[in-house]
């Protein structure tokens, strides 16, 4: 039996993706698409969509009810950079949209919950390499605060009242089918964009900054796969550390002129820099890839030249 799906938050840089893969694995009128706003995308042009306020228990509620879902993934969320402009929007967006679909997974009107965390649950305090599965976590964002609390409900609503949640802690996704999206790590995203357009890059963060990193298709993989595990194969159920890669916009940038032997970057480190500096530079995942066969596929050199290849496609 397939299980019928919703999306709330499908139009971001993880539900875009996202809600393709599933409507090809379980059949476009098994995934339900929503988001705050209804813009004139593939998402919403491609099967059923709704408009929904992920902050609205009732709007929720009632669509689990029309169409009868059974997995909830929520994807809505306001990003670590955009979080620190606006930190009590980004809290109460982050936190009640979680207690909102936690409530209804407790009430058994949905069987399953993926929610995502992100390595932004760490903090400055956390050992920088290989950074362990449980470990020092004292996140000095407002996004890696509301990640970090989020973690520790969906754990208690596992324990407590038997939910069925899962999680894994994003690190940095690059992706060529969606602009980026407000995240500290986006510059990986946005230097493909502007090696093929302007032959250059002013990069936000300093030359050596090395970061955790994910190509989406890995994250899409990750995403279905650890909901698709048998529940005992489960083991964690705050959230898993996910790794594929890690590299600094030095590293990057020459893998880029690798193709496109033109490219130059420079360097204009802003208050983004500071929220790097607080994070992993590597991730250990041993327990994902012990507990639910996790594998990444993709490393520097062929997501670089992935992305260029469907970037320039687009142009």
């Amino acid at each position: 039996m397939n299980p019928k799906i919703l999306i709330i938050g499908a139009c971001g840089q993880i539900g875009t993706e996202l809600t393709q893969k599933l409507r090809k694995l379980y059949g476009t009128e098994n995934v339900i698409a929503s988001d705050i706003r209804k813009l004139n995308t593939d998402v919403v042009n491609s099967g059923p969509f709704e408009v929904v306020n992920a902050l609205d228990f009732n709007q929720i509620e009632h669509l689990v009810e029309v169409h009868k879902i059974t997995d909830i993934y929520l994807m809505a969320a306001l990003l670590s950079a955009t979080a620190e402009k606006n930190p009590a929007f980004a809290w109460d967006l982050n936190m009640n949209s979680l207690f909102h679909v936690l409530n209804l997974a407790k009430a058994n009107k949905i069987k399953k919950v993926f929610w995502p965390s992100s390595i932004a649950v760490f903090g400055p305090t956390t050992p920088k390499e290989n950074t362990p599965q449980y470990t020092i976590m004292e996140p000095s964002t407002v996004y890696g605060i509301s990640k970090q609390a989020g973690e520790r409900w969906c754990e208690y609503y596992h324990n407590i009242y038997g939910v069925d949640v899962r999680s894994i802690r994003y690190p940095g996704l690059i992706s060529w089918s969606t602009p980026p999206g407000g995240g500290t790590t986006d510059y990986a995203v946005d230097i493909f964009y502007k090696a093929i357009a302007d032959k250059k890059y002013e990069c936000f963060l300093s030359s050596e900054t090395k970061m955790p990193m994910m190509y989406m298709d890995d994250a899409i993989d990750a995403t279905i796969n650890i909901m698709k595990a048998p529940a005992e194969k489960i083991k964690i159920h705050s959230s898993y550390n996910l790794a594929a890669m890690s590299f600094t916009p030095t590293e990057i940038a020459e893998e880029i002129k690798k193709h496109i032997p033109e490219f130059t970057i420079t360097y204009e480190p802003d208050f983004r820099q500071k929220i790097a500096d607080s994070w992993p530079a590597s991730i250990d995942d041993s327990s994902a890839r012990e507990d639910w066969d996790w594998k990444h596929t993709f490393n520097l050199e062929s997501m670089t030249k992935d992305m260029l290849a469907h970037l320039g496609d687009k142009k």
